[in-house]
């Protein structure tokens, strides 16, 4: 009778070892294949706003090349003493670049050996456009940041499948052998093995959206 109640008692601890481990590993089969979609969508959106980056530096770019040709323009002009060509290019400054002009005019850099070589040195020269493409560029390391710890959850959960199926291994091996200590020795591992890896995947962020 002892020997029978014992046996039974292995069994239902066997079963209920069982039954959590196969749930426990669906369980962390859908958050490793969530983890990969969460991680999917991060994905798409850094290489969205790297495009959007590209596109502002490219528009920052191309503003910087106006500039320069309209300040080349006027320096030719003022060489030679063209004031109402001068006036002309002054007009037609960028808006970005007037600012800086105006302030490197100030500077007087005709006679200030210290004043800068052109108004692009000036800390007045700021284009919206290059401020843009830095904001992209430092919003998409944060969002690709977010995709590594994304795929590092994913790979966590894999894990735990894994273990979780190494105790369902365990669990149904130890219902096949006759030995009494060798069946109680291959639950108490299986049951170790599920308990620790359980408290691990709770610990683990979860990712149950739509």
């Amino acid at each position: 009778m002892n020997e029978a109640a014992g046996r039974n008692r292995l069994e239902l601890v066997a079963l209920l070892l069982l039954a959590l481990a196969a749930v426990a590993t669906a369980w962390s089969s859908y958050q490793a294949n969530r983890w990969n979609g969460e991680q999917a969508k991060t994905t798409a959106k850094v290489n969205a706003t790297r495009i959007a980056a590209a596109r502002a530096s490219g528009l920052a770019n191309a503003q910087t090349q106006v500039d320069i040709a309209t300040f080349t323009q006027w320096v030719d002009a003022y060489a030679h003493e063209e004031r109402r060509l001068t006036a002309f290019y002054e007009r037609r400054f960028r808006k970005e670049f007037q600012l800086a002009f105006k302030a490197w005019l100030a500077s007087r850099p005709l006679n200030n050996p210290d004043a800068p070589l052109t108004p692009f040195a000036m800390p007045q020269y700021r284009l919206a456009s290059t401020a843009e493409a830095n904001r992209l560029d430092a919003q998409a390391e944060v969002l690709a940041a977010g995709a590594r710890e994304n795929i590092q959850r994913s790979s966590n959960y894999v894990l735990s499948v894994v273990l979780f199926s190494v105790a369902l291994f365990f669990a149904g091996v130890s219902t096949k052998l006759s030995t009494p200590r060798l069946r109680a020795a291959l639950l108490v591992l299986g049951c170790l093995i599920f308990v620790g890896t359980l408290a691990w995947v709770a610990t683990s962020p979860v990712s149950v959206s739509v």
